[in-house]
């Protein structure tokens, strides 16, 4: 059975909603293309309510919580496109038939991945913030362990910070099971750094990581899309990735460019300011590396 709609499921059950879910469906059906890109806080903020209100707003739907409705919105976009364009075709009189793959041209499709992974770094070259690098630089310097954490795809940028400060410093961690990240954060003290990253800033895992290290006293940095959201409550520097990500889009190359492009500039800020300690374990980390190789 079809799922139905749920942007025409809001207008159709508007005398069952409260006062603050009739205030989320107007909203929510006069910003159908932002709100996909919204966090729940930001949601709750544009509306005047509670996050918790948004949860309950989405649950009433059928929803199983924030990030479930906004993919269903998405759907229901598209459906409503397609049906648009069908519609269209049939007004003209043309018929709707799929590009052959010829026409489509891998030049195009080569130069529309490029432009996106661009913009995604424009984007987030536009939104750093010179003082907040600095003050992450030093939270490393002044650390005696630095803790690499990341959840689903954003493990996949824990990873690659960790490696490439790896081969500077030798206090860096990356822990990957979530249930050891936990504990790992409950083990901090005022002398570590955690650096975690999540897109949304709204992941469960990492909210209670991220909480958990900051009641221990740890400082907490984070990168992410959203400046509120659950998340960036318990951190005490933010780094912004720039785009946009539809939860259709999720893990798109083009927010992962420019994840790995925060990671870059902060690894560059700190050999610039470490140099000699980070040339010499460079060094070491590469004649260790060179002799593994035949």
């Amino acid at each position: 059975m079809e799922q139905q709609n749920i942007l025409l499921k809001i207008q159709s059950m508007g005398n069952q909603f409260t006062k603050k879910e009739r205030q989320l469906a107007d909203y929510c059906l006069s910003h159908q293309d932002e709100i996909i890109y919204m966090s729940i806080t930001d949601l709750a903020l544009a509306c005047g309510v509670g996050e918790a209100s948004v949860t309950r707003f989405c649950r009433k739907l059928g929803a199983q919580g924030y990030q479930d409705f906004k993919v269903q919105v998405s759907i229901s976009q598209a459906r409503v496109g397609a049906i648009l364009e069908a519609h269209a075709d049939d007004r003209t009189g043309v018929e709707h038939r799929p590009e052959p793959e010829a026409a489509a041209g891998q030049t195009d499709w080569a130069q529309k991945v490029f432009l996106a992974h661009r913009k995604a770094l424009h984007e987030t070259m536009l939104l750093v913030d010179e003082k907040t690098l600095l003050s992450i630089v030093q939270m490393f310097e002044q650390a005696d362990r630095i803790h690499f954490f990341g959840v689903s795809d954003s493990l996949l940028m824990a990873r690659e910070a960790h490696s490439r400060f790896a081969r500077v410093m030798p206090k860096v961690v990356c822990v990957e099971d979530p249930h050891l990240q936990a504990i790992a954060a409950t083990m901090m003290t005022e002398r570590d750094v955690m650096f975690i990253f999540s897109y949304s800033g709204a992941s469960k895992d990492a909210v209670q990581v991220a909480r958990l290290a900051h009641e221990a006293g740890a400082k907490v940095a984070a990168v992410t899309h959203y400046t509120k959201s659950p998340l960036t409550a318990y951190a005490d520097a933010i780094l912004l990735t720039g785009m946009r990500e539809a939860p259709l889009e999720r893990g798109s190359m083009a927010a992962k460019t420019a994840q790995l492009y925060l990671i870059d500039l902060l690894y560059q800020r700190f050999y610039e300011r470490n140099r000699e300690e980070c040339q010499k374990n460079s060094e070491r980390a590469i004649e260790t590396v060179v002799r593994e190789t035949y």
